[in-house]
């Protein structure tokens, strides 16, 4: 069951937390672009090493915590979805298909007749 609680407290160890994970990002994205003549693989190694730092890092504050909950329920939600069978699938993706051609079919033909009635009929534009 869903909670609505909403805590906007963070406590100053929080705070830094995040402020550490801005600066390992800012870090990693820096170090790839300054360790371009070390060759790719030292760049990707940075940039891929301080993302995952900063990742440790959030899911050590308290935000992570409730964003790998958050991730926990809504996975929970997922595996109750009753998906359609192939079969299923496929003939709503056809009703949509048909439903599409006879609106397409219905508006040309509304097109078409007001085209006739305000052109030909209300002001007499003849076309050659």
């Amino acid at each position: 069951m869903a909670t609505t609680q909403v805590e906007t407290v963070q406590t100053g160890a929080d705070k830094a937390k995040i402020a550490v994970v801005a600066v390992l990002v800012l870090a990693s994205v820096a170090g790839f672009y300054l360790l371009a003549k070390q060759g790719a693989v030292v760049q990707w190694a940075a940039l891929l090493l301080g993302l995952a730092l900063a990742v440790g890092v959030f899911l050590l504050s308290e935000s992570g915590r409730r964003f790998v909950g958050f991730a926990r329920d809504a996975w929970r939600e997922v595996k109750k979805v009753v998906w359609p069978s192939r079969k299923e699938a496929m003939q709503m993706t056809a009703y949509v298909f048909a439903f599409v051609v006879i609106m397409a079919l219905f508006l040309w033909v509304t097109d078409k007749t007001l085209e006739w009635v305000l052109y030909d009929l209300v002001l007499g534009w003849r076309k050659s």
